[in-house]
């Protein structure tokens, strides 16, 4: 469970890590997933007794037929994760779609310092924590299991980060389908924490996206891009057959 939920986290590992001098990203990375999982496991050490104080209610708001809320500890980092991701991931879709000579500018602003992005991956680590660590409590309640659950999930993250990274790196076009990716979980982290702060818009409530939903959508995404990847491939051997027929003709 650790590895599948840390799946969506190493997306946003990758794409972060990008903004670090290119001779530090593999440190950042590995660095920053390191200190996030002793934090996981501090996390857990304050949650395994006290899990009733992150439900508390901390604030609302009622303003009839309009919106309706009620804030805990617990939805407020979920939404604030959920929007920053939602708002990377539009972002970094929007720099792609931008001109060339934009992109060059941008590249040539220098790059983020290696410990705010490995701060940046260490808060994140910490907003996909509270998912797996409280489904990790709905299995068992022996804290050695879980911590031993969140040591594995981390080295395996640790071991797959430079994977991912090179593997976006090498075949750039998977890099829209990882940005729309993490623009679904930023959609599922918002409606999550929209539920769990028993959010009312209009007088309708926000409901929490179901995994089988998220990962049906996840698929879809992929067969999509495949799909799409090979019949540009077959478009492309269209035209280079045609432009060899002309040629051959011309001669």
């Amino acid at each position: 469970l650790q590895a599948v939920l840390g799946f969506d986290n190493l997306l946003y590992i990758s794409l972060e890590s990008k903004r670090a001098p290119e001779d530090k990203q593999s440190y950042v990375r590995k660095l920053g997933i390191g200190i996030a999982v002793f934090l996981r496991i501090g996390l857990l050490f304050g949650l395994v007794n006290p899990i009733e104080y992150v439900d508390i209610e901390l604030f609302g708001f009622d303003f009839e037929n309009v919106a309706q809320g009620h804030f805990n500890l617990h939805s407020i980092i979920v939404l604030v994760g959920g929007v920053f991701i939602l708002y990377t991931a539009v972002k970094e879709i929007f720099h792609m779609m931008a001109p060339l000579e934009n992109n060059l500018e941008k590249s040539n602003e220098g790059n983020k310092s290696v410990g705010s992005v490995i701060a940046w991956i260490v808060l994140m680590n910490l907003v996909f924590s509270f998912d797996s660590i409280l489904s990790a409590m709905a299995l068992t309640d022996v804290f050695v299991v879980m911590a031993t659950a969140i040591i594995i999930g981390g080295i395996l993250m640790i071991w797959l980060a430079d994977k991912v990274a090179d593997f976006l790196q090498k075949n750039r076009l998977y890099e829209v389908l990882g940005l729309f990716i993490l623009f679904i979980v930023g959609i599922m982290l918002i409606s999550e924490g929209g539920e769990l702060a028993h959010l009312h818009l209009f007088g309708n409530p926000i409901e929490k996206m179901s995994k089988t939903t998220f990962y049906f959508v996840i698929g879809v995404l992929i067969v999509v891009d495949i799909v799409q990847g090979r019949y540009q491939k077959k478009l492309m051997a269209q035209q280079e057959k045609l432009r060899t027929l002309s040629n051959e003709k011309h001669n």
